[in-house]
């Protein structure tokens, strides 16, 4: 075989090896757009699911019930400073005039009432007498719960409060009958430099409504001590008068403060609350609703008017 026919053959071979990596190349290059349109397709399915997946949920979502709370039963509170008959004030504070109200930025949850008596006996001495009434009224909350529950748990901490007053001697308690659907009453002595003071509070629920009424008394300058059984009775039948005037006030005519407990009532009612009100309300009932009512008498018993 001559040398020029060689080197044809072998030119040959090369340019079928060259068509054949070129053959390989084209392949490769028309392969990369299938691939790119099948990632874009994979792309656009996952994509569509997903959008499908948060329109299911979001359906889901709003066909589920929002959460609801038990409306409150009361929707008002009474006058404080009507809360009594003028044969209760003349009975309780014989030489008071009308009543100072409390100040309160809504006198449909919060309301309190404050009268002063001094019955004046000249060199035998006085009798010093101090009655207030406060009224909280509470509303449902689909955090904190319904609002007769969170009048009870105000309740409990009110008789928890009366009963820890620093100085008082004696402490007694003990729950009081037929008024509202649970009534407790705590009585002690208190002496102070002007005599012995002769301190009632007692604390009621009617529904969504805790009323607080405090009656203190003293012999001054050397006038007898009252009978603090006699001041406990008249405290008694003063804060069963104001559960009624609350129950009448909201159309009830005073049939809660007959005795017919509520399903909500406590059988123990000086039980320690489970929970402090007011996040609310203590904030103690947002949470605290007292905190514009007038200072607790059984915090700061009553001074010489």
């Amino acid at each position: 075989m001559s040398e020029g026919t060689m080197q044809r053959r072998a030119q040959r071979e090369e340019r079928t090896q060259r068509a054949k990596r070129l053959n390989r190349v084209l392949v490769c290059a028309a392969a990369v757009p299938v691939m790119l349109v099948a990632a874009g397709c994979s792309s656009d399915s996952g994509s569509g699911d997903s959008t499908d997946k948060a329109a299911k949920a979001a359906a889901s979502a709003s066909a589920s019930p929002s959460p609801t709370v038990q409306a409150a039963a009361y929707g008002k509170l009474p006058e404080p400073c009507k809360a009594f008959s003028k044969k209760t004030l003349e009975d309780l504070v014989p030489k008071g005039k009308s009543g100072k109200e409390g100040k309160s930025d809504d006198i449909s949850t919060r309301g309190s009432c404050s009268w002063n008596s001094l019955d004046n006996n000249g060199v035998k001495g006085s009798q010093f007498r101090w009655l207030n009434v406060s009224m909280l009224r509470f509303e449902s909350d689909v955090t904190r719960g319904p609002a007769d529950k969170l009048a009870q748990e105000y309740f409990e901490k009110q008789v928890q409060e009366a009963q820890a007053v620093e100085g008082a001697k004696g402490v007694k308690t003990e729950p009081v009958a037929g008024t509202g659907d649970q009534a407790t009453a705590v009585h002690y002595d208190l002496k102070k430099k002007e005599g012995t003071f002769k301190q009632q509070t007692v604390v009621a629920r009617v529904e969504n409504v805790v009323v607080t009424l405090d009656y203190n008394g003293a012999g001054l300058a050397g006038d007898k001590t009252p009978s603090g059984s006699d001041m406990l009775k008249d405290a008694k039948k003063a804060a069963k008068e104001a559960v009624d005037a609350v129950s009448e006030a909201n159309g009830k005519g005073g049939g809660k403060a007959g005795g017919s407990p509520s399903k909500s009532a406590s059988k123990s009612p000086s039980k320690s609350p489970s929970k402090s009100p007011s996040k609310s309300a203590s904030k103690e009932a947002s949470d605290e609703p007292s905190k514009d009512a007038s200072t607790s008498p059984s915090k700061k018993p009553a001074s010489k008017s």
